[in-house]
């Protein structure tokens, strides 16, 4: 096999194991602010132990990374799409992990009140569909949809200010108000890493840093 084509099917691998892990979040992310408020506990300690999964990925991305970078020589295009491949899969595997964050809240209380759930519950469909919308930003090379996805990030930051400060909170129980609060944090935190990433899949797709939308 000439040199050139198996490095690209080796790059294409490595892509294609990103978008694995993109797809391994997503799915997790899916419903899981309804676990917070189930009477049934086990899915919530199931979603926690499903982020090895997402831990063994990317370490997996990372080695075959290494393996690109100092066995092929890669030229400066290809270079960036190995570079951003790793730290696309640090956002990913930090999304599973804030996942995991929101099921062990559930470990320790059951969130009840529904104005806080209705809210949690948005920025999670946020969320999701800032996921699935920079995939496709990938996929169709565009990057408007990247600058979008960018810009949306500031609507669950404005949730998640909304929650921390307002007066939500009907339980006088402090701690489970804590948690709730926690809620809020790990989804904004997910935001964050899925806007992390559309500014490294504009990185790859023109070279440039993404500028912020006046």
């Amino acid at each position: 096999m000439p040199y050139r084509e198996k490095f690209t099917g080796e790059l294409q691998s490595l892509v294609n194991e990103v978008i694995d892990l993109g797809k391994l979040c997503y799915d997790r992310l899916q419903d899981v602010t309804k676990l917070l408020s189930m009477d049934d506990i086990e899915p919530a300690r199931e979603l926690v132990s499903g982020d090895v999964e997402a831990n063994k990925k990317e370490y997996n991305i990372n080695s075959q990374a290494v393996t690109l970078i100092t066995t092929q020589s890669p030229v400066a295009t290809d270079t960036r799409i190995i570079i951003s491949s790793i730290k696309i899969a640090y956002d990913l595997e930090r999304i599973s992990d804030n996942i995991s964050n929101l099921a062990e809240v559930r470990k320790r209380v059951k969130i009840t009140n529904e104005k806080l759930l209705l809210r949690l519950r948005t920025m999670e469909q946020l969320a999701s569909l800032m996921l699935k919308d920079v995939y496709t930003a990938y996929l169709d090379q565009d990057t408007s949809l990247c600058k979008e996805v960018y810009e949306r990030d500031e609507d669950i930051d404005s949730l998640f200010v909304h929650v921390t400060t307002s007066d939500i909170f009907e339980d006088s129980d402090l701690f489970v108000s804590g948690q709730s609060q926690l809620c809020a944090k790990y989804l904004e935190r997910i935001g964050d890493h899925v806007k992390n990433i559309s500014e490294h899949v504009y990185f790859v797709i023109t070279g440039e840093k993404i500028e912020k939308i006046d």
